[in-house]
């Protein structure tokens, strides 16, 4: 008997950081869990974490032959396409038993779908879809494809649906005669195994290694989650779990879909930054005060302070502003002209890419008092009274009533309507909106507005961002947003990270951000210290022809882990 090792539930090392995950490695070790062999054909493994997130693997089954493709679950056996061997197998995964296979009529079988009597399957190389009774092992109807390189299929209890990888395009059609109902383009550029559960569609990606929830209504990528082998291709739901085929490794993993863990962090980085400010007297006359404001990061879900920010000098005083932002408050007096002042902020951390996995039917209604009244506000960088911001509420939110929507659906009208562009200044969202392009700044303040007209409490945050190498400099910074749903707290939204071309870049970025920041400033709109800025911000009383030229950067330095 040989144990089994728990450390190859987690299979993932594209996606997540393998340190990230000792913890719940332990966990699993202290099961005792074995490897049984049951069946000279077929080996079964099983674990059950203490704790689980979307994604999990819990159950694993080491397939007899090589080329599984499409899977169908039928409420009781395990129906299972091989490509090589044109046959479909029948696997009883409870006992780890091969029961049986029957002809496929394909030459190559693909996706796999049962409707409570037949099953489906696609053949993406001679375009067909086809109907089979397994129990007279008959093929009783042949469609042609809408598509032509139909690779998964799903039923909904009515319709069938189709995923195509050449087209790049999932389409919900009629069993009679094939007849396309509507379409949507897919997730990404690889999308194999669809199925139906919960009410979403979900599909795989076998390059990206992910596997989608996607709204089959408009085709919205809802959540995406880390699929846990090399080649993901067949998907099936069985009550409440994903089964996934995997080309590569022959094995149907078990997934779990949701769980009591709703959040995760994942690519742990640990770095020192260092955030110098240089100030400058320019001009003839004199500055008789200057102020210089730093806004103190502090631990959020995305990073962990390794220790408390060191700063040079010593500030003055600290307080915090209205949004309950912490501020290091500077103050030098007379400086002459051509004379500079440089103060510097330390941190170290550990940072961490993060994804929220949220059901929109979860998300509850009720918002807390104090949110309400500081995060629903306007602002004058809002102006979310203004009949341009309540006009696109209007014909984009309508009569949706569930928070979650409500900034979803704004979120893609922004990113459709919007470009990113550096044009100067920080506009207000009617302006931005109206011209169609800004800063991550006026993404931000676009964004904040809509969902706060639209009654969705928002906000935002700003960050010092890794700039390519670990060792790197950063002069330009990054703002974005933040949404409160109840249920699940702030979730971040960054629409310019949003605005890509496939829905499944899209959703990466409405819940989640990557491990490239440390974030210093959270702000809901104009500080008594801040301003609009965030990171640094300074303000300074000069006699004569004087002023101040500030140069902020920060230094990214990585440490040994």
């Amino acid at each position: 008997m040989l144990f089994y090792n728990a450390d190859y539930l987690r299979f993932v090392p594209c996606l997540r950081s393998t340190n990230l995950y000792s913890r719940r490695r332990v966990t699993m070790k202290r099961c005792h869990l074995l490897l049984m062999i049951l069946t000279p054909v077929f080996m079964f493994l099983c674990a059950i974490p203490a704790y689980s997130l979307p994604g999990d693997v819990v159950k694993k089954v080491v397939l007899p032959f090589h080329h599984p493709t499409g899977i169908a679950w039928d409420g009781k056996i395990l129906w299972v396409a091989d490509r090589l061997s044109d046959k479909f197998y029948k696997l009883d995964c409870s006992k780890g038993e091969l029961l049986d296979s029957i002809p496929s009529p394909a030459y190559f079988p693909s996706g796999l779908a049962w409707d409570g009597k037949l099953l489906w399957s696609t053949d993406p190389a001679a375009k067909k879809i086809y109907a089979t009774d397994p129990s007279k092992r008959l093929t009783v109807k042949t469609l042609d494809s809408p598509s032509p390189s139909p690779m998964g299929i799903a039923t909904d209890g009515k319709y069938l649906w189709i995923s195509d990888n050449r087209t790049d395009m999932i389409a919900k059609i009629d069993p009679e005669d094939g007849t396309t109902i509507v379409s949507f383009r897919a997730p990404s550029g690889d999308v194999r195994g669809i199925t139906f559960g919960r009410g979403y569609l979900w599909c795989t990606d076998r390059i990206r290694d992910q596997i989608y929830m996607v709204e089959p209504e408009t085709g919205t990528v809802v959540m995406v989650l880390p699929a846990p082998g090399r080649f993901s291709w067949g998907l099936t739901w069985q009550d409440n779990f994903l089964l996934n085929s995997d080309y590569q490794d022959d094995v149907i993993y078990k997934i779990v879909t949701k769980d009591d863990e709703y959040f995760e962090k994942y690519f742990e980085r640990v770095a020192r930054v260092n955030f110098r400010t240089d100030a400058v007297a320019m001009g003839s006359g004199v500055v008789n005060r200057l102020n210089i404001f730093y806004a103190v990061p502090e631990n959020k879900p995305n990073q962990v302070l390794l220790n408390k920010p060191t700063f040079t000098p010593k500030p003055k005083e600290f307080k915090k502003d209205r949004w309950g932002q912490r501020v290091a408050i500077y103050e030098f007096e007379n400086l002459k002209p051509g004379e500079t002042i440089s103060v510097n902020m330390r941190v170290e951390l550990k940072s961490y890419a993060v994804r929220y996995y949220i059901y929109p039917e979860d998300v509850g209604e009720k918002i807390p008092e104090k949110i309400s009244k500081l995060f629903l506000a306007d602002d004058v960088k809002y102006d979310i009274k203004n009949p341009y911001i309540q006009k696109i509420v209007k014909e984009v939110v309508g009569n949706e009533e569930n928070l979650y929507w409500k900034a979803r659906k704004l979120f893609q009208h922004l990113i459709s309507h919007m470009e990113y562009e550096m044009v100067g200044g920080w506009n207000t969202a009617p302006t931005v909106l109206k011209r169609g392009n800004g800063s991550c700044s006026e993404y931000s303040f676009s964004y904040i507005a809509l969902c706060r007209a639209a009654g969705v409490p928002a906000r935002y945050v700003g960050s010092l961002v890794v700039r390519g190498d670990d060792a790197s400099y950063d002069s330009v910074f990054h703002r974005w947003c933040e949404i409160y749903l109840p249920g699940y707290g702030w979730i971040p939204v960054d629409a310019n990270a949003g605005d890509r071309d496939w829905p499944a870049d899209q959703a990466s970025a409405f819940g989640g951000i990557s491990n490239r920041f440390l974030i210093t400033t959270e702000g809901g709109g104009g500080s008594e210290y801040l301003g609009w800025n965030y990171n640094v911000d300074a303000k300074w009383l000069a006699s004569g022809k004087a002023t101040v030229f500030l140069d902020s950067n920060a230094e990214w330095e990585p440490l040994e882990k």
